[in-house]
């Protein structure tokens, strides 16, 4: 499964912004290199603009199920459970004392101001100084939430790579709301 196509494009577009505030040398193909919606002969002036992977120090924390379970069983005022699940899949169940922030709807909840933030979802926004540990269904939207949340400023960022079906698989008791 690909990253949801919304959330690559915010995050696309922050980086972007990031890198190259002002810059006329990013150029991004609407339709894709098969169907671009730009003259053909742009194609090679675009294509021509390599990025290049830069090697990264910074390892992300990944918890198996009983740390977990742990971390459910006796929350801490520390560490934030954020399933990024839609809303029908979170209502369905979830991880006890998970929080919902559905990254795949809502991309730029991490990038709004905490006042906002309370107001859109209900309760506060993590702070940056407690850890955020992110799942949803099977880790793939959970591992795009976390390279978000760095990219935002989050210092502790965790994931719980097996996610929903992992903590159900080993018998994981569902909250739901």
């Amino acid at each position: 499964m690909a990253i949801p196509t919304m959330i690559a494009r915010r995050a696309l577009g922050y980086v972007l912004r990031q890198q190259a505030p002002g810059s006329r040398q990013v150029r991004s193909i609407h339709g894709g290199i098969t169907r671009p919606r730009i003259a053909p002969q742009a194609i090679g002036q675009v294509a021509a603009i390599r990025w290049r992977s830069v090697p990264s120090d910074v390892v992300t924390k990944v918890y198996d199920f009983s740390e977990i379970k742990s971390f459910a069983d006796a929350p801490s005022k520390d560490r934030v459970l954020i399933d990024v699940r839609e809303p029908s899949e979170f209502a369905a169940g979830y991880i006890p004392n998970a929080i919902n922030i559905p990254l795949k709807t809502q991309a730029d909840a991490l990038f709004l101001p905490a006042d906002e933030f309370e107001d859109k979802f209900g309760f506060s926004k993590p702070s940056a100084d407690q850890e955020v540990v992110f799942y949803c269904k099977s880790g793939v939207r959970s591992s795009a939430a976390a390279q978000l949340a760095r990219t935002v400023g989050y210092k502790n960022v965790s994931e719980y790579r097996g996610s929903w079906l992992d903590w159900e698989k080993n018998g994981g008791k569902a909250s739901k709301p």
